[in-house]
């Protein structure tokens, strides 16, 4: 029978049991957990069976309830009789009935991510003033890696290469610095009302190991928004960019797209767009502006405490392998005390073999505080440093904004004679809004990226610490044989009170 949350919506498939498959279709086709899913959505996914037409028609009289939509479990039988069909079974009403208690078949889809991107095409044509995207499906839109490339001597100086890979379009390309600077001016070109992220600066001085390192992360963070920007990313000039394995990027860039218009000249809404902006706009967009002002500030503060906390991660591991260096110098003296020196006393014989034994007990606790320190570096501090840049084009494209209606303020006063070009320049104007709007809304989407960042800092502290208490827990029986009997009986008898031997770590 059907798994217990799946009954109340099911009740036109009553027989088998619903595999996991089948719910993760639906959050594809319906990721914000819509009761219906569009006829034109259903229809691809029948498509993608490659099943003849007839069996496809046929399937459909049997789910389809002549509404133009099916409910989950509609799309649930729809599976079901899809994997039926390509194993050779007849499509009827009856078939399925014979699967009793039994999990139902999973059917054979191929590649889902043209579904994925459908999906979300149909939703956002369905309302365009809705982004009707959530932060994970914008994740998936691809995953970018920079890393860099040794360096290659020039015919005067040093540059940086990068090899930059995209999976979206499983593609490896090599690009240098002033080949992102071209992309950036495109960018603006093209989309000049949506947020184009800044790049980091050229430092035209001798770079450094840390200053190389920063960039890469800069610009990766930078191809990421790029990348998985909803507009941005459909534009040939992103996909020429990650996959052209030509020479000079920066003149075939220039070349292949400097005449390209920009988003208002080809996006099919512009000429519509004052029919579906509210008139409260410019005064939402102001709220918004003030709004994300806040937050920037906020998790400035916040990127600067977990930077703290990486550099504080960091300066222990080096701290740990100083004391592990020393240790090992102290043991490693030759013995130069004399009767006259010690008068007999054994301490510092016994403490070198102790040294001995517990140097190398230091580098484990140095490597693990690196580690974390690296891992808190990727997984909270560059989360944070992601949506930073992103609030910084946020305000940017605010900006810019201003600064074109303040230009065609001064246009339109100096010249009256041209009431088509005023028109046009109106609905500029409510473009701009409109796509203010959706940056606005995929900002919010971006919001999730705290939360993923506190799960991770968190998670992360959680395992720094105890790892680190296990190996200083480790290391208390070596420190215990190292001292002389009196003094660790005068030190755990004061540390302790109850006559326990030691507060930290108590005996069983």
């Amino acid at each position: 029978m059907l798994p217990k949350k799946d009954k109340t919506m099911a009740a036109d498939l009553t027989s088998g049991s619903v595999p996991h498959f089948y719910r993760d279709i639906y959050d594809i086709l319906c990721p914000d957990q819509q009761t219906q899913l569009d006829q034109d959505m259903f229809i691809k996914l029948l498509m993608k069976s490659s099943l003849p037409k007839e069996t496809l028609t046929r399937i459909w009289e049997l789910v389809d309830c002549h509404h133009g939509y099916l409910t989950r479990s509609g799309v649930y039988k729809a599976l079901a009789l899809i994997a039926v069909s390509q194993q050779g079974k007849p499509v009827n009403d009856v078939v399925l009935q014979n699967f009793g208690c039994q999990e139902l078949p999973r059917p054979s889809l191929g590649d889902l991510s043209d579904l994925k991107a459908l999906s979300v095409r149909l939703r956002r044509e369905k309302n365009p003033t809705r982004l009707s995207m959530s932060y994970r499906e914008v994740c998936s839109r691809d995953i970018i890696k920079v890393t860099l490339i040794p360096k290659k001597k020039g015919l005067i100086l040093k540059h940086v290469e990068y090899e930059v890979s995209s999976q979206r379009f499983n593609s490896v390309v090599q690009r240098r610095y002033n080949d992102f600077v071209v992309l950036h001016e495109m960018l603006l070109h093209r989309f000049p009302y949506r947020m184009i992220p800044q790049l980091p600066p050229k430092k035209l001085v001798k770079t450094d190991a840390h200053f190389i390192e920063e960039r890469r992360k800069a610009l990766k963070r930078f191809l990421t928004l790029v990348v998985r920007h909803p507009n941005i990313s459909e534009d040939p000039l992103i996909h020429f960019f990650l996959t052209f394995l030509g020479r000079d990027v920066q003149h075939n860039l220039k070349e292949q797209f400097r005449s390209a218009p920009d988003e208002f000249s080809t996006n099919r809404l512009a000429q519509t767009v004052e029919e579906l902006d509210p008139l409260d706009t410019p005064t939402q967009s102001r709220l918004a502006r003030d709004l994300m002002k806040h937050v920037h500030s906020s998790v400035s503060k916040l990127r600067d405490a977990a930077d703290s906390i990486k550099e504080q991660t960091l300066e222990g591991a080096v701290d740990m392998l100083t004391f592990g260096r020393e240790l090992s110098w102290l043991a490693d003296m030759a013995n130069t005390d004399s009767e006259w020196s010690s008068g007999g006393n054994e301490t510092w014989n016994h403490l070198k073999k102790g040294f001995k034994s517990l140097h190398p007990m230091f580098p484990p606790i140095s490597n693990a505080l690196a580690e974390h320190s690296k891992q808190e570096d990727e997984d909270v501090v560059e989360k944070l440093n992601l949506f930073l840049d992103l609030l910084s084009a946020y305000k940017e494209l605010h900006d810019r904004y201003d600064n074109s209606i303040n230009k065609m303020k001064r246009k339109s006063s100096s010249d009256l004679s041209a009431p088509q070009e005023g028109e046009q320049q109106e609905r500029r104007k409510h473009f701009a809004l409109h796509c203010i709007s959706m940056e606005t809304q995929l900002v919010h989407c971006y919001m999730n990226i705290v939360g993923e960042m506190l799960h991770s800092l968190i998670e992360l502290e959680t395992i720094k610490h105890y790892k680190i208490y296990e190996l200083w827990k480790n290391m208390h029986p070596m420190v215990e044989n190292m001292n002389s009997a009196d003094v660790v009986e005068e030190r755990l008898g004061s540390a302790s009170p109850t006559g326990n031997k030691s507060p930290y770590f108590p005996s069983k």
